[in-house]
């Protein structure tokens, strides 16, 4: 049953092992709506939450294909229809002297993906996020600790519950996180 007053509660860790090893089971018992928050990237820990796949290459590759179509398509209708120049009866649709252009378009409209793409996946910019308000947290979470917030928008969360189950891992602590 979540309560509208807490965001969730916060276990922390002193190693990334112990994190993982309480993510990991966290997952299997059936949590869903949790996070993991470590001073550097930890990758067993993005795995252990049960985040597969990432869209941003895809994105990349969609922006990259879409901009080189784009241009192309641009150059075919400038040189055919909106200005054709007939010089020395050369063809209007002269293909070879638009791969550059097309080219240099494929790679812009890629990296505008990638990186629009990168942001709003991420939810950013997001100036406001309720962990900042766990002392703990504003503490450790960027040095040297190494953190597991059980979201009360999870299913299964009840709070005494939640802090029965994250205190049976043996974190250094566990606090609730008010909205």
């Amino acid at each position: 049953m979540m309560r509208e007053e807490i965001y969730g509660l916060l276990a922390e860790f002193d190693t990334p092992e112990e994190l993982v090893r309480a993510a990991r089971q966290a997952y299997s018992d059936g949590w869903r709506r949790m996070d993991c928050y470590t001073p550097y990237p930890v990758e067993e820990a993005i795995e252990a939450i049960g985040v597969r796949g990432n869209t941003v290459p895809l994105l990349t590759l969609v922006g990259g294909l879409l901009g080189g179509t784009v241009m192309f398509a641009l150059e075919e209708w400038i040189s055919t229809v909106a200005y054709p120049l007939n010089i020395a009866g050369r063809p209007l649709n002269s293909w070879p002297a638009f791969v550059v252009p097309a080219f240099e378009f494929t790679i812009l409209w890629a990296g505008l993906s990638a990186a629009i793409g990168m942001i709003a996946l991420n939810g950013l910019p997001a100036l406001y996020h309720p962990l900042f308000n766990a002392p703990n947290f504003r503490a450790g979470a960027s040095v040297d600790k190494f953190s597991l917030c059980l979201e009360a928008y999870d299913p299964k969360f009840d709070a005494v519950e939640a802090r029965t189950y994250l205190e049976s891992f043996k974190p250094i602590s566990v606090v609730e996180v008010e909205r």
